[in-house]
């Protein structure tokens, strides 16, 4: 589960940061920052990872949640929803940007911590054609967002809204890895 999560985020944050660029994940041996509360920050890994940029300038660090507390075994998806294992409102981990960020719709979003949050695509006209998938994750200020606890749909999206600092969420679209290429050797 937790690679997956990881890929998914690696696969979210790289194309905000400039898709003409080459980035690559390293590990980050240091816990979440203070800044994040004290229940949530329990719930994450004591390690992060950092996203560089080909220069060596880190554009984003994240942390995940110890355990994502799946509601099925993760499996394929189902429509356009790719992770139908996770809750919507859920916790999935604490990102920072240690300069400006971007989401998903190119939103500049406030050097700072924030946590990320399970959410799925509306599905009204408003968003027709947007994507082709529902899964996002919500970036929520850290300091706001001090339970462990799902969020209902409403708050997620107008906490989320703060982190952009306009009236829509700050979003990270999250795309399920490739699957990785069967090996094509015979056995003896």
């Amino acid at each position: 589960m937790r690679p997956l999560i990881l890929t998914c985020l690696a696969f979210a944050l790289a194309p905000t940061a400039s898709p003409a660029q080459e980035y690559k994940i390293e590990p980050l041996k240091q816990a979440a920052p203070a800044d994040v509360p004290g229940a949530v920050r329990a719930a994450l890994s004591g390690e992060g990872y950092k996203l560089e940029d080909g220069q060596g300038k880190t554009y984003a660090e994240f942390w995940l949640r110890k355990a994502v507390p799946a509601s099925e075994k993760p499996g394929g998806a189902k429509g356009a929803i790719q992770f139908p294992f996770l809750t919507e409102g859920e916790l999935l981990g604490a990102l920072n940007f240690p300069g400006e960020g971007h989401d998903y719709r190119d939103q500049s979003i406030a050097k700072g911590v924030y946590t990320l949050r399970y959410g799925l695509q509306p599905v009204n006209g408003d968003h027709l054609g947007v994507s082709p998938y529902r899964d996002y994750a919500l970036l929520l200020p850290a300091a706001k967002d001090t339970s462990l606890a799902d969020l209902p749909a409403k708050a997620l999206t107008d906490r989320s809204s703060e982190s952009a600092g306009t009236s829509h969420p700050a979003v990270l679209m999250l795309v399920a890895p490739p699957p990785w290429p069967r090996s094509t050797r015979s056995s003896p």
